[in-house]
């Protein structure tokens, strides 16, 4: 069956090895998908949690108060609140590409593949200017 199909020039589909998967390259719509995935489990499982412990932490008392500034004002702190930004403008960037994607709106492959590489530069572009602002460069 085999030998009929490379004589016909029918291309042989194969599985995917674990070795062959970091040499595999998505389109950008794949890799926004991907990355609209990871940020909304990230906001779900890390950004909750850790916003409602801030939240704790600055209303308790001012001691706690304090203790908020110290985590806020930390370099590990502000790299946690920099992933947690970066999670909610893809999250939110991505999601309305997808609602308009729903509404039928760039469904076509040119225009699809422009929309997510959109999506991609407008996060990385927002995401700088807010890690400007959390780390005071302006």
């Amino acid at each position: 069956m085999a030998e009929s199909a490379a004589r016909k020039g029918r291309p042989e589909f194969r599985n995917i090895h674990v070795s062959q998967i970091l040499g595999y390259r998505l389109p950008p719509a794949g890799i926004v998908s991907i990355l609209h995935r990871i940020s909304g489990a990230l906001l779900f499982l890390v950004g909750i949690p850790f916003c409602l412990y801030l939240l704790q932490q600055s209303l308790t008392s001012e001691i706690s108060f304090e203790s908020y500034r110290a985590i806020v004002g930390s370099v590990p702190g502000k790299l946690v609140l920099l992933v947690l930004i970066w999670a909610f403008v893809h999250h939110a960037v991505a999601g309305i590409r997808y609602l308009l994607l729903d509404r039928h709106v760039g469904i076509q492959k040119e225009s699809s593949r422009s929309s997510a590489q959109i999506v991609l530069g407008i996060t990385v572009v927002l995401t700088l200017v807010l890690a400007l602002k959390l780390f005071g460069a302006f």
